[in-house]
């Protein structure tokens, strides 16, 4: 209809809040459910309420005006042993704990590290760029440093890089190279193009590697660099830039 196209699309009221930066679409059906937020000052309790350009002037929190959050990035060393959730279920420490006393607003996980795995973990409170950064098909490389049980050899190398089958999947690295080795462990230096769930850790098992250590050193052009383990800091405007970038792989 004519009018309706003038209007413009209409999404969701929790997931406005959440593209607004101030929560997860999660936390923010949980606020409305509660009846904390209103539109055009009646209280809301569905989550799916269409919301357009003309209502959004009309949205309430705690009856405050919503405020697009300032757009907040930055870059963690997530230290080994923490879940990358907001909450465990568990009662497990997670990397939010590497925030306390920061004062800042909500931010998201950028993709995941699992609990064994350590090294750069981004974060921001702009679903956009995170979905630039997390496409399979347009996000940058990641690099990661492993430590594996043996010595390996060129074939092995080689086999990485052509991939395996794994319960129906197809793993492969985009490169991996033998970085050092020293008795019987060594140290590869695997790059990934695509983000798959645990994926060096069941790409190693296919081809009988046990993982010991690994560390993401890299995701595209920005480093994790001397960040000191469990400490995080701000990126810079040209990083956030370079990271949403199409051209954002890693050259080595």
């Amino acid at each position: 209809m004519p009018g309706a196209a003038r209007r413009g699309p209409r999404h969701g009221l929790a997931r406005v809040l959440s593209k607004a930066g101030v929560c997860s679409r999660a936390e923010a059906s949980r606020w409305i459910a509660a009846g904390r937020v209103s539109v055009d000052g009646r209280v809301v309790r569905d989550p799916e309420f269409p919301i357009g350009a003309r209502e959004r002037a009309g949205i309430r929190i705690d009856g405050r005006p919503l405020d697009p959050a300032e757009r907040v990035y930055l870059m963690l060393n997530k230290p080994r042993g923490l879940v990358t959730t907001a909450r465990d279920e568990r009662g497990r420490d997670t990397v939010y704990r590497c925030f306390d006393g920061a004062g800042l607003p909500w931010l998201a996980p950028v993709g995941r590290l699992d609990r064994a795995s350590e090294g750069l973990l981004l974060f921001c409170n702009d679903p956009e760029w995170a979905a630039a950064i997390t496409d399979p098909a347009r996000g940058p490389d990641k690099t990661y440093h492993v430590q594996i049980d043996r010595v390996p050899d060129e074939t092995l190398l080689a086999n990485l890089q052509a991939g395996i089958d794994c319960d129906g999947e197809w793993l492969r690295a985009k490169r991996a190279q033998l970085l050092r080795s020293g008795g019987r462990t060594a140290w590869l230096e695997v790059v990934l193009d695509e983000g798959r769930n645990r994926q060096i850790r069941r790409l190693m098992e296919a081809c009988g590697l046990e993982v010991l250590r690994l560390v993401r050193v890299a995701i595209g052009p920005l480093a994790l660099g001397a960040l000191p383990k469990g400490h995080w800091r701000p990126l810079a405007p040209a990083e956030v830039r370079q990271l949403s970038s199409p051209t954002a792989v890693t050259e080595r």
